[in-house]
């Protein structure tokens, strides 16, 4: 993460500054990015495979809890308009 000194907001550095500056700072921005990619800590095959697994069971789980709910909710309200209609 850069400082406000490594930005140039303290006087002393130049970069930043300039018709040009737009290359030295994506340079800079391109090897920071590199820098932090290489620190990354990617996940095994087997462990994506295994949190697939999960996150496809639980949608399919609350999809169809909440297809459930709505069909107790629709009857619910047939249920209470056909007393509306009947009185």
């Amino acid at each position: 993460m850069a400082t406000v000194e490594q930005i140039g907001g303290a006087g002393g550095d130049v970069r930043g500054r300039g018709p040009l500056a737009w290359w030295a700072n994506s340079r800079n921005f391109f090897s920071e990015v590199r820098n932090e990619m290489r620190r990354v800590t990617w996940p095994s095959r087997k462990e994506v495979y295994a949190t697939t697994f999960v996150v496809l069971l639980t949608a399919m789980f609350f999809g169809l809890y909440l297809w459930g709910l709505d069909l107790a909710l629709d009857r619910l309200v047939r249920w209470i308009y056909g007393l509306a209609a009947s009185a």
